[in-house]
């Protein structure tokens, strides 16, 4: 049964990694090394079973592939999931046992922090294996990866607006914002730097009452943001908000935001389309962590990471070229020009004479 899933995923690689005395029960999966290594993040979560875990871990590294090709990165695309609570079960034996695993596959998967990882975590990841990006900056590495992504959302939100309105002055609007995490905080910060109305939710009380002090946004309640009377709804924390129950009570013109998998289905995303709603595909909009953490490959550079988070704007301008051209929603047009990446430079790496193997599926991000 793994087998025939992974088949269907057309991942290169699966691992399942087990220390006991550390308490270790971990998944790296390699979708896609045509490119270049695998370079995706590391989540930890309190899984319900074993097989939500490999569930998750598949269609997240797969999201990456596709993530890392429309961002123009020499990379591929992996994931990992550590199954455990970040609140109580962390610990420096069990990050240093997931290091060594990490060391093991030789540089084919390079780690990075996501949901329920920290740096410090990664200075423990770091200590077993050169193959981590995210670590301190007293170690040549980038940090918090989190400004980048919204700085990157920005660029995609400024090329978005000016396909939908011809113009890219972000002050001139209004955002519903979902979720006011590291990025989703960040996020607020720019649009309010810009001039613009903000409207603010989230399940945490202490978030909400900073962006309404710090930045002057009017707090809504978490159900009710998706009958806010905005331009652009702005998910920035769970995945599939837009979904059967919410979209009918859209009045936004514009979906942008810096959260994973919004649409909840392919049907959704064009309906969406059908209701002349302008989607920004998730992970070409918030691609600008991975960007961020994939220089240090190459020798971090702060400023080099600013120029390159704006060719978002770019990328999202030539998404929505394609869904024009082919006359598709832009969520398929996303996959269309990582595909096409995918396809040109893995011809470029073949020997004379050996055909391209088929690349597997979709999926609308990680």
């Amino acid at each position: 049964m793994i087998f025939e899933t992974l088949d269907t995923f057309g991942h290169e690689q699966v691992v399942f990694c087990h220390n006991k005395d550390a308490g270790l029960k971990a998944i790296i999966a390699i979708h896609n090394t045509v490119l270049g290594p695998a370079l995706g993040g590391t989540r930890m979560w309190p899984y319900a079973s074993e097989a939500e875990a490999l569930n998750d871990v598949l269609r997240l590294s797969r999201g990456m592939t596709y993530k890392n090709a429309v961002a123009g990165l020499n990379i591929g695309g992996g994931k990992a999931v550590i199954i455990g609570d970040p609140a109580k079960d962390k610990s420096e034996a069990l990050f240093r046992a997931f290091g060594q695993f990490v060391d093991s596959l030789g540089g084919r998967y390079i780690t990075a922090e996501d949901v329920g990882i920290d740096v410090n975590d990664m200075e423990y990841v770091y200590r077993e294996t050169q193959y981590v990006t995210g670590v301190h900056q007293i170690h040549g590495g980038s940090g918090d990866p989190s400004p980048f992504t919204a700085y990157g959302a920005l660029q995609g939100l400024m090329a978005t607006l000016n396909k939908k309105f011809g113009d890219e002055d972000v002050g001139k609007y209004s955002y519903a914002v979902q979720g006011l995490g590291h990025v989703g905080m960040e996020y607020v910060k720019l649009l309010k730097e810009r001039g613009a109305k903000i409207f603010v939710t989230d399940i945490h009380k202490d978030r909400v009452e900073k962006a309404v002090t710090d930045f002057g946004a009017e707090a809504v309640a978490p159900d009710a943001i998706y009958d806010v009377e905005a331009d652009v709804y702005s998910p920035c924390a769970l995945g599939g908000t837009v979904n059967e129950q919410t979209l009918p009570r859209f009045k936004f013109k514009v979906i942008c935001g810096a959260a994973n998998n919004q649409l909840s289905t392919d049907a959704i995303g064009d309906e969406v389309v059908k209701r002349g709603i302008l989607y920004a595909p998730d992970y070409a909009v918030n691609a600008g962590g991975v960007m961020n953490v994939a220089l240090e490959l190459d020798g971090y550079n702060r400023e080099r990471a600013m120029r390159m988070m704006r060719t978002i704007y770019h990328n999202l301008t030539r998404i929505y070229e394609i869904a024009d051209r082919d006359g598709i929603p832009t969520y398929r047009a996303a996959d269309r020009l990582a595909e096409e990446r995918i396809s040109a430079i893995g011809k470029l790496k073949l020997p004379m004479g050996r055909s391209q193997p088929r690349f597997q599926g979709r999926i609308r991000s990680a």
